[in-house]
């Protein structure tokens, strides 16, 4: 099996060299993308809605067609699911990624059409790979097997012709036929729908295979790690599977993740962070030592991108490549070969270069907690526990934050709760350094904090194992790419929370 690395190297340097015109051409490539997307779509209903047939510019699309959220694009969607065709994109959409989200209970469906399977989803799989065997050109990753966790809903019927699963589900259903040789565990399990049953039976069917890589969110990751440990007896991952290289992750961020995984692996690997979502696949990083993601920019998708500070205007401003800074939130709008039209996507990204574009993700338009004026963004907070853990020794699992409000009894504070997998020796001092990171990462959190005028020493519960997942159960959102969303501007997912605990025990 060894022979077939210089075969995938070759391969893989042949689609380099497509990789380096994209990134050396970012701003014309983006604007070749958007023309043929929208010449192909001219004559669907929403391209002659919009006169998609007279737009040759960008100005002129921007123009034409307004800033969209799904509840503007459901009306469509639905009527697609109905049977309906050459609605948003001009080939037949069969299949949907369901996406439940993390701040609503309500569905979103995404169309998948079969461009953006193959020429986005499918092209991003193999130009992750291409990148890896790049920097690492003696990899023996092909030479095993890769373990995938995901897929958490089965596939469902909507009717005679449409189908519908989370993301994973639709592309492990739509692969070709080679992708299930390089693939564990087999589809039947992969697709199971209840959660816990799944970890048990993916630990049990995936033992015995050489596992090269992993690929899936960390919370979940984690748990089928140790239940391996668990069955095998084995101290750590790689006297499970001594030829694992490489971990591409997801969904969130890794940084509080990190040292768990290094102990658990027990061994140096390569870690991969990927931006994958239902409406496409947008960045990966390309060497486990580039500073954010490469964005992909001929997969399909034209993006752009619209400071923070412009969303709910009524006309938000958006930007293109040539002009986005360095460090500067902004929320990524869509163009997409699904029929997603100027799709706020709902997640903000920073540039971390301009040569070649690399992003990273920094949250999401309706994850943040902004109650005094502090704008505290996901990032801040991933950052200040990953160094209140090293300060401290304690390693978290996982966290969620709320704002608590102005009272007769005092001012404002942050409330959090936390998930340890090792808890500080003292749980003050990991306040206190928690504290201080996030002032040091956040000017206006330090303002706020300053004498305590408007914001108060953060509240901090210590969670017994089990309750995130307990409150995941009870909101039907457990496995897969459900999430614990981080922060939250308001107290709801906080107060659920507060309920659950009594009753853990």
């Amino acid at each position: 099996m060894k022979l077939l690395s210089p075969a995938i190297s070759r391969l893989a340097r042949f689609r380099q060299e497509r990789i380096e015109h994209w990134m050396n051409n970012p701003v014309a490539v983006q604007r070749e993308v958007l023309q043929h997307l929208v010449t192909s779509a001219q004559y669907t209903e929403f391209g002659r809605k919009y006169n998609f047939s007279k737009i040759f510019s960008i100005r002129e699309y921007k123009n034409a067609v307004p800033i969209h959220e799904y509840d503007d694009l459901k009306p469509y969607i639905q009527r697609i699911m109905n049977g309906e065709q050459n609605i948003l994109w001009n080939t037949p959409i069969t299949w949907f990624a369901k996406s439940s989200g993390t701040t609503s209970d309500k569905s979103k469906f995404i169309p998948v059409s079969e461009e953006s399977l193959q020429d986005c989803h499918y092209k991003g799989a193999k130009d992750v790979l291409t990148m890896y065997y790049n920097f690492n050109p003696e990899s023996d990753l092909l030479t095993g097997k890769g373990l995938v966790i995901g897929g958490s809903h089965t596939i469902n019927q909507v009717n005679e012709d449409v189908h519908y699963g989370d993301l994973s589900a639709v592309l492990l259903q739509n692969s070709p036929f080679w992708g299930h040789w390089i693939r564990t565990p087999e589809l039947s399990i992969a697709l199971l729908d209840e959660w816990e049953d799944k970890i048990e039976r993916l630990a049990l069917n995936t033992i015995a295979e050489n596992v090269t890589s992993i690929s899936g969110v960390p919370t979940w990751t984690m748990v089928l790690i140790r239940r391996i440990l668990e069955i095998t007896g084995k101290s750590n991952l790689s006297e499970v599977w001594p030829s694992l290289e490489l971990y591409i992750h997801g969904g969130v961020a890794f940084t509080p993740y990190q040292e768990q995984f290094r102990k658990l692996i027990g061994k140096d690997i390569h870690y991969l962070d990927m931006y994958n979502a239902s409406e496409g696949f947008f960045a990966a990083q390309g060497n486990p030592h580039d500073d954010g993601m490469l964005l992909f920019l001929d997969h399909g998708i034209f993006m752009e991108f619209m400071p923070v500070e412009e969303y709910g205007k009524p006309q938000p401003e958006t930007i293109g490549l040539a002009d986005v800074e360095l460090g500067k939130n902004y929320a990524l709008v869509i163009n997409t070969n699904g029929g997603l039209w100027r799709y706020l996507l709902g997640d903000t990204i920073q540039f971390t270069s301009r040569g070649p574009f690399r992003i990273k993700v920094s949250g999401r338009l309706k994850h943040f907690i902004n109650a005094f004026g502090e704008e505290v963004i996901v990032d801040n907070t991933d950052k200040a526990i990953a160094i209140a853990c090293q300060k401290t020794g304690a390693i978290v699992n996982d966290y969620t934050a709320a704002p608590v409000y102005f009272s007769d009894a005092g001012n404002g504070a942050h409330e959090w709760m936390v998930e340890f997998e090792k808890e500080p020796a003292d749980l003050a001092v990991f306040v206190s350094e928690l504290d201080k990171a996030l002032q040091s990462v956040n000017s206006d959190y330090e303002a706020k904090r300053h004498k305590d005028i408007a914001l108060g020493l953060p509240i901090l519960h210590a969670l017994k194992k089990g309750v995130f997942t307990a409150w995941l159960k009870s909101k039907g959102k457990l496995g897969g790419q459900h999430k614990v969303p981080r922060l939250s501007n308001n107290r709801e997912h906080i107060e659920e929370i507060l309920a659950i605990m009594p009753t853990m025990g």
